[in-house]
C-alpha cells in the first residue's frame, strides 16, 4: 500500500482537491463518494485528517471503515 504524509492527507479534505480521504489507525480511506462526507465534513468531523482519537465520539464502531476502500497508509512521524 502506498504511504502518504499527513500533509498529503490534509490536501484531500474536500476543499483543496476533489478527493476526500480520512485516516483511522494509520490506514487512509477514500470516502469521496459517500454522501455522509459531502464537502469533506461529516457532522463535526473534517476530512483530510486522522480520526482515530475522534471515533470514541461517534455513534458507530470502527466497522464503518469496512465500507470504504483502503488506499494507503499514513507515514509514521
Amino acid at each position: 500500500m502506498k504511504v502518504y504524509t499527513s500533509g498529503q492527507l490534509a490536501l484531500r479534505n474536500g476543499q483543496d482537491r476533489p478527493e476526500i480521504w480520512v485516516c483511522y489507525k494509520g490506514v487512509i480511506y477514500e470516502v469521496t463518494e459517500s454522501r455522509l462526507w459531502k464537502d469533506g465534513k461529516h457532522y463535526e468531523h473534517w476530512a483530510g485528517q486522522d480520526l482515530t482519537l475522534e471515533l470514541s465520539d461517534a455513534p458507530h464502531t470502527e466497522k464503518v471503515f469496512e465500507k470504504f476502500e483502503a488506499i494507503g497508509q499514513l507515514k509514521k512521524k
